[in-house]
């Protein structure tokens, strides 16, 4: 798809700035050191191969993590020209084997209108839902993973019990809407997209997790594994007998304003883009 170079360039959400001007405590003060930096287009076909690599990626990176199971699973990244289009991995192509060119696009009804492969179904349900309801939301993440969906049988939010799972305190909520029933039909994307209103990941009863968010598909992807990281500590905490110390809720935001951001969750992903980039060049195929 070409641009039309005529037109500006949309560019990524403003992200919150400390005082000093700096996105986060973690950017260094002192200049000159090797650091990742936000990235820049010149034009929205730059900006569209960005996002397309960083999609790749975030599937790579799922299958690394061994988050596939069967065709389950998708990702999604709005396109930058056309917001009501968005790209996502292939049906039936294993995370490990997505590259740029069988990446499709689609649109809010299901119509593959770029790429040779087909939908997901439960992928067009539930991800078109909430892009449609919510134009803000960039990109979302959804896989069938062990812990995670072990955890949403028991139809409960994540506790406090360590600093990367206050991360995610009061900036995620369980869906109990359609728990259980295979994502299919479009009122179930309808009556679980109300529930990603300004927070960055919910957890679906007896289904798994999903992620979103309103800046980057390395966001989205990075904070879905750290969502599955974080139910697999506390199933492993609890399941030693003993209640866990929680962290309190003053700490618990002070955690998660400062490692629970949209740009945290971009850096977290720069070492796991750059170490996939070196040792598999095939997905840029």
């Amino acid at each position: 798809m070409s641009a039309v170079l005529d037109l500006p360039v949309r560019q990524d959400p403003v992200l919150p700035r400390l005082p000093d001007g700096r996105v986060s405590i973690y950017q260094p003060q002192q200049k000159g050191l090797i650091y990742p930096e936000l990235p820049t287009f010149k034009n929205l076909d730059d900006q569209r191969l960005h996002l397309k690599k960083r999609l790749v990626a975030a599937c790579r990176a799922f299958a690394l993590e061994g988050f596939d199971y069967g065709f389950a699973g998708h990702l999604t990244i709005r396109d930058p020209e056309h917001p009501e289009l968005y790209w996502t991995n292939p049906m039936c192509v294993h995370f490990s084997q997505v590259n740029l060119s069988n990446l499709i696009l689609a649109d809010h009804k299901g119509t593959v209108v770029e790429g040779d492969y087909a939908l997901n179904r439960a992928g067009f349900v539930l991800h078109a839902a909430v892009h449609e309801a919510h134009p803000d939301i960039l990109s979302m993440c959804h896989a069938h993973t062990v812990y995670g969906t072990a955890f949403a049988a028991l139809g409960r939010p994540l506790d406090p019990i360590s600093q990367d799972a206050a991360a995610f305190f009061e900036d995620h909520v369980v869906i109990r809407e359609e728990a259980g029933q295979v994502a299919v039909e479009e009122k179930a994307g309808t009556a679980v997209c109300d529930w990603f209103k300004g927070v960055k990941a919910a957890i679906h009863q007896n289904h798994g997790l999903l992620t979103a968010s309103r800046y980057s598909i390395e966001s989205a992807a990075f904070w879905f594994m750290a969502l599955e990281r974080c139910c697999r500590q506390q199933l492993m905490v609890e399941a030693t007998g003993h209640k866990p110390v929680m962290v309190d809720a003053q700490r618990s935001r002070y955690s998660r304003e400062h490692v629970g951001s949209e740009y945290i969750g971009w850096l977290h992903f720069q070492p796991i883009y750059e170490h996939l980039a070196a040792t598999q060049p095939d997905m840029f195929d």
